[in-house]
């Protein structure tokens, strides 16, 4: 098996081991979330305001494994975004599950444009196209959450199916990464 030495190569190991732990991070949240009912008692709206903090740190984590090639605004662009859905999700545990689903909803939708954006920048890197359709149905699934905030009883258990799904796309981009890494 042979390597190869781009200035991209420790970005994609360090991707690649970013992606596992979201992955990893996804399951074991989504588990909670189902574990407890989805309810918005203390610990449901904390584990709400959670899941977007967790992923403030990983674009913090990806910015700074990510210094060696060119910077991606867009993760940027996706602290700022989950700082707020963080914030807005703390409020919105205290309105009811139908706000939890509009702030959540709108968060997917711009979390995934980003997503999208920042994989069809890296896609030379290999192993981003899990990353672009991940973002592309972010977007699509946002959209379902705000439109189902009015459904006569909705419920959380969508957002933590929602997060497994995202976090299998993040194994398959670690993989594909991994791939791309020994392929040459």
């Amino acid at each position: 098996m042979t390597t190869v030495d781009t200035p991209a190569a420790p970005v994609a190991h360090a991707l690649r081991r970013l992606y596992l732990v979201r992955f990893a991070f996804a399951l074991v949240w989504a588990a909670l979330v189902f574990a407890t009912g989805a309810g918005l008692g203390v610990f449901g709206t904390a584990l709400l305001v959670l899941y977007p903090l967790f992923d403030v740190a990983a674009a913090v984590a990806d910015v700074r494994s990510s210094r060696a090639t060119a910077p991606s605004y867009g993760l940027y662009v996706n602290i700022v975004v989950s700082l707020l859905a963080a914030i807005g999700l703390g409020f919105a545990g205290a309105s009811g599950v139908p706000a939890v689903l509009v702030v959540w909803g709108a968060w997917a939708i711009v979390a995934g444009l980003v997503q999208f954006v920042v994989g069809v920048v890296r896609r030379s890197m290999g192993g981003q196209w899990p990353m672009i359709l991940s973002g592309g149905l972010s977007v699509v699934v946002g959209t379902t959450f705000v439109l189902g905030a009015s459904a006569p009883e909705p419920t959380l258990t969508n957002v933590a199916g929602y997060a497994v799904v995202g976090g299998v796309f993040f194994l398959i981009s670690a993989l594909r990464l991994r791939q791309a890494r020994t392929a040459a």
